[in-house]
């Protein structure tokens, strides 16, 4: 997989921090044991060099070296069951081959111990891990997992450890996940021959996002004299160059222990890590001097100017107005841990929410739609840069942001920030280090990565605590601190890059014409002796892509490691003001979360298409006494942030049944909970829709936004089309969140008079912020929850007057009492709307967009959640994704991802991303159910679908969001154990059987859609809808 670029804050904002009480050692804690470690002591062929507490993040770090190899180690010890792993290597390019991006996908298809083709996909179902991966960065690779099973940690740690110092790296492996030459058929000589690839055709449905086009050309324009000015992931007319002894060398230079950093975390000792990674991998080297470090780029004497060109965006909120212009500055070493904690936290007062002086300058104007793609601090290379920009702006204004980019630098200079904003932003860090995620080790080791890649201090980057301290001092010491920092990044820096960007028409038909040059080149090279060789190979390789794999080698967990019960999570059902309201006691960290559910039953019909609009803008507009500027400046010093969104939520009973509604969602720090009450009650009260400029704003940015999505989220877009019409429930998720909504906003963004827009916002909110339709849930800890229940109860008295009594719209309402021992109309209850007479029917639509990829979807209406054979489609869609649609699609079609899933409103789905194929895969979906039917599968192939589906069900929640299923579904514990017992209980026949009668040609009800390019075998057919 290859990974953007992402900005420091990002990342602090993914480090949420999790403290878990549960511990598997009773004497003492991970974090005690870890702390008895010294500096000097030999461990296992390591040594350590420093024992370091860090009481801000629960955690103790001990860091290590590798006597033999050098190799660097971190191991963060907490009390957090959800272990993690990860090797990352330097890896530094010097030409767009994709040198590393091919090699993090062919070191995981076979290695010494483990020869079997692909085991990395075949761990996924051998195992009970929460997360498996790799990434490919612009200068290291990565491979992480994480599992709260210690024998799975072994498993997969052996087979990381393999894959990666020890792979096969067969010329066959190289051929599927790289690129190859081969027939169209590679069962037909006469077929024309071109280009195929697992990653040639990622890195083509890549460079179909022209965010990702931008942000590419950025980089490597900034940076122009060295690995970053090259595309790591790969560019996809320079792949085909690449070579399989190229690969091979690349491996054995980059791929060392001596240019490795190793980091554990979590809750299982140390020592057995150590003795593992030294037994099965280590102690087969010796240090070597990898030469991969990357050079400080030469600075500029003078400022620079670049231009680019994009494809057009046919879901442009103004097509007249396509241009990105963007200045980028290149900033201090990121080594420096505290200057690029300053740096990070000056790119936000720059430019996060509607008080930072380039929102007011760049985006309240209106010049442009939103931001440019790249934007802020980005500490991913060794030397960080800080971006800003517009995009979708007219080519005219081009000029005239750039001298407002000047004059607000020059603002900055002159004016300072107001301390209330800087408190925000150190209030917003609180927050972030005491929630608690279920991916800690996950985010810390992202997080620690680009600093350690270039021989920073990891443990240094975690005492957050100190460099806030030392932050608060220098302020303190010199109250123009962060001006003198504008003046010496911004204002006096020379290395600036004025970057545009424009759209071609011509774009995508000069691409297909240079791959076609390119191809005919290669094709004009061969002898016919060569065509021969590219046919037999590309026939041995079908061939092994067909064989069946003996996967014995690796090692797996056995479905009797499942634990056979849930914990159980206690709720209390209780009432506010006459709201009904559930209270979760949970180990918080100070934290509470609030969250209210408001239903859409009263909402008139034609006014359905404008709520994601509201959810979108309704904390964003001003309320009561507050501008939005004020808004937005009180959310962020007393919240962790105030959201609302659609909710569609099919019955977990009846397929022609759901609920609709919003969801209210906020948390805060304990001390500030009246503040967080405060914002709601004027929310309900009093927001305002009285500023038409801001609201254009936001709808522009909502627009743009939106239309950026679908060449990365494709697959959603056409599984949400695909299941349009086959329940009730998949028709409004294709309203609210599906291409209708994309359409709908692309209309919004053209009109030029909102005031009719707003008008309709008021009315919305007379429906939806109605305590007569609403349910809330509180999660914190048991010490809180009783001051959490009356500062809800004073919440409720403050709203009451948006209290009314309005008739419902459908005329079918179904009741589900909120606490199911109760009977039905005894108590508070859910109202779901049913539609007894709704007539599922079959559709297919074709979306031709500009992209040289296609997104495919097939859904197939079957059973709810609680059905007897719910369990049988959830894990037959599991085998039939690992054990035959992963071949078909991703293996031999050379698509970047596929398969199938079940889906709780009761759709099995089929699916396939960035594929260069759209009728073959569909037929391949038709094969996969073909395959089912005819049960050639062992038990074996069943257990592994088992452990993959209990990995799902059994991953970790976080105590913000326990009780959130049965609150939000009404799905309870009991429910979820009788789920459990029926995966259980799945056979070998009761699959064959849910194939046959649900999946079969005559039994089934479908829907179908596509994303991708211009198509002759769809236009032929009639029988698609063309959009």
């Amino acid at each position: 997989m290859f990974r953007q670029s992402k900005t420091v804050l990002q990342k602090l904002r993914c480090l949420s921090f999790q403290r878990q009480s549960q511990c598997r050692y009773r004497t003492t804690s991970a974090t005690e044991r870890a702390l008895q470690y010294q500096a000097g002591q030999k461990i296992h062929g390591f040594t350590v060099k420093e024992v370091v507490a860090v009481p801000d993040l629960f955690l103790t770090a001990v860091k290590l070296t590798h006597d033999n190899t050098g190799a660097q180690y971190l191991h963060a010890a907490r009390d957090d069951s959800n272990n993690l792993f990860s090797v990352q290597l330097r890896t530094t390019p010097l030409d767009s081959t994709g040198v590393p991006h091919i090699l993090e996908h062919t070191v995981l298809c076979g290695s010494e111990r483990y020869p079997c083709r692909d085991p990395f996909f075949k761990m996924l179902n051998r195992s009970l891990s929460t997360f498996m991966n790799a990434f490919t960065a612009s200068d290291y690779t990565m491979y992480p997992f994480s599992t709260q099973n210690a024998k799975d940690f072994q498993n997969l740690l052996s087979v990381y450890l393999d894959a990666v110092f020890f792979p096969c790296l067969r010329e066959l492996d190289f051929w599927q996940e790289g690129w190859r030459l081969e027939n169209e058929d590679p069962t037909d000589p006469s077929t024309p021959l071109v280009f195929k690839g697992v990653v040639f055709n990622e890195m083509k449905g890549a460079f179909s996002d022209n965010e990702r086009v931008y942000a590419q050309h950025l980089q490597n324009k900034l940076y122009p004299d060295h690995t970053y000015s090259v595309v790591s992931g790969g560019e996809p007319l320079a792949i085909p160059d690449l070579s399989w002894q190229q690969l091979r060398d690349f491996h054995a230079t980059h791929y060392h222990p001596s240019n490795a950093r190793f980091f554990t975390y979590g809750d299982l000792p140390l020592e057995q890590h150590l003795k593992q990674i030294q037994e099965q991998a280590l102690s087969r080297f010796q240090r070597s001097e990898p030469n991969t470090a990357v050079p400080n780029q030469p600075h500029w004497s003078s400022p620079r100017e670049e231009h680019v060109t994009c494809s057009p965006d046919a879901m442009a909120p103004d097509p007249a107005k396509q241009n990105t212009m963007c200045m980028s500055y290149l900033l201090g070493d990121i080594t420096d841990t505290f200057e690029a904690f300053t740096l990070s936290l000056l790119s936000s007062l720059m430019i996060s929410g509607p008080n930072s002086p380039f929102y007011k300058a760049l985006l309240e104007p209106n010049i442009g739609t939103d931001f440019s793609s790249v934007v802020g601090y980005d500490g991913s290379t060794k030397e960080a840069s800080f971006s800003i920009g517009l995009q979708g702006m007219a080519e005219e204004d081009i000029e005239r942001v750039k001298s407002i980019i000047g004059q607000t630098v020059d603002g900055i200079i002159a004016d300072g920030f107001e301390d209330e904003r800087i408190e925000a932003l150190l209030h917003k860090l609180e927050i972030q280090m005491k929630h608690q995620s279920t991916s800690f080790g996950l985010s810390l080791a992202s997080y620690i990565a680009s600093c350690w890649n270039h021989d920073g201090d990891p443990v240094q980057l975690l005492k957050i605590s100190e460099d806030v301290a030392r932050f608060r001092q220098a302020l303190k010491d010199n109250p123009r601190f962060l001006q003198d920092k504008v003046q010496h990044y911004f204002k006096d820096n020379t290395h600036r890059l004025t970057l545009t960007m424009s759209p071609d028409d011509a774009y995508l038909d000069k691409q297909a014409r240079t791959e076609e040059d390119k191809l005919q080149l290669k094709i004009q090279a061969l002898s016919d002796s060569d065509k021969q060789d590219i046919y037999q190979k590309g026939l041995e390789l079908l061939t092994a892509q067909s064989q069946t794999q003996d996967a014995s080698c690796l090692p797996a967990l056995k479905v009797s490691d499942i634990e056979p019960t849930i914990a159980l999570t206690p709720v209390e059902l209780g009432t506010a003001g006459g709201v009904p309201v559930q209270y979760c006691e949970q180990p918080t960290n100070g934290m509470v979360y609030f969250r209210a559910m408001c239903s859409l039953n009263t909402l008139p019909e034609d006014l359905r298409p404008y709520v994601p609009l509201f959810c979108s803008v309704i904390t964003r507009l001003g309320c009561g006494s507050l501008d939005y500027r004020q808004q937005s400046q009180q959310m962020e010093l007393k919240t962790g942030g105030m959201s609302v969104s659609t909710q569609v939520i099919p019955d977990s009973s009846e397929l022609d049944v759901y609920e609709q509604g919003i969801l209210l969602s906020s948390s805060c720090l304990e001390r500030n909970l009246p503040d967080m009450f405060h914002l709601w009650s004027d929310t309900f009260n009093s927001p305002r829709f009285d500023d038409e400029e801001r609201f254009r704003s936001l709808v522009m940015m909502s627009a743009q936004e939106l239309a950026n999505g679908i060449s990365y989220s494709g697959h959603m877009y056409a599984m949400s089309r695909a299941a349009r019409n086959l329940t009730p429930a998949g028709h409004l998720q294709e309203v609210f969140g599906g291409m209708d909504q994309v359409k709908f906003m692309k209309r919004m963004a053209e009109t030029q008079d909102l005031s009719l827009a707003l008008r309709t916002l008021q009315r919305i909110k007379r429906h939806l912020l109605n305590p007569e339709n609403m349910r809330c849930a509180l999660n914190a800890t048991p010490q809180m929850m009783t001051g959490a229940a009356g500062q809800l109860e004073d919440f409720m008295i403050n709203i009451a007057a948006n209290k009314k009594l309005r008739k419902d719209v459908r005329p079918n309402i179904t009741e589900r009492p909120l606490n199911p021992l109760e009977t039905p109309g005894s108590g508070p209850s859910r109202k779901l709307i049913s539609e007894p007479h709704f007539k599922p029917c079959q559709m297919k639509t074709f979306f031709q967009l500009p992209f040289p990829i296609n997104f495919v979807s097939e859904c197939i209406r079957t059973v709810p959640f609680t059905h007897q054979d719910y369990a049988s489609l959830c894990l037959l869609a599991r085998m039939m994704t690992a054990k035959f649609l992963h071949g078909e699609i991703r293996e031999k079609g050379g698509a970047y991802g596929g398969g199938a899933r079940m889906g709780g409103g009761g759709l099995f789905t089929f699916y396939s991303y960035r594929d260069p194929n759209s009728m073959q895969t569909l037929s391949a979906f038709r094969k996969g159910v073909d395959w089912a039917r005819e049960g050639q599968f062992t038990q074996q192939d069943i257990d592994e679908a088992k452990l993959s589906v209990f990995s799902a069900v059994d991953s970790p929640v976080a105590p913000s969001d326990k009780g959130m299923g049965r609150f939000l579904s009404g799905v309870t514990d009991e429910l979820k154990q009788g789920h459990r017992e029926r995966l259980f209980a799945v056979t070998d026949r009761s699959l064959v059987d849910v194939a046959a009668r649900y999946l079969g040609i005559g039994q089934r009800t479908c829907g179908v859609a596509i994303l991708g390019p211009d198509n002759d075998a769809i236009k032929k057919d009639p029988s698609w809808i063309i959009k």
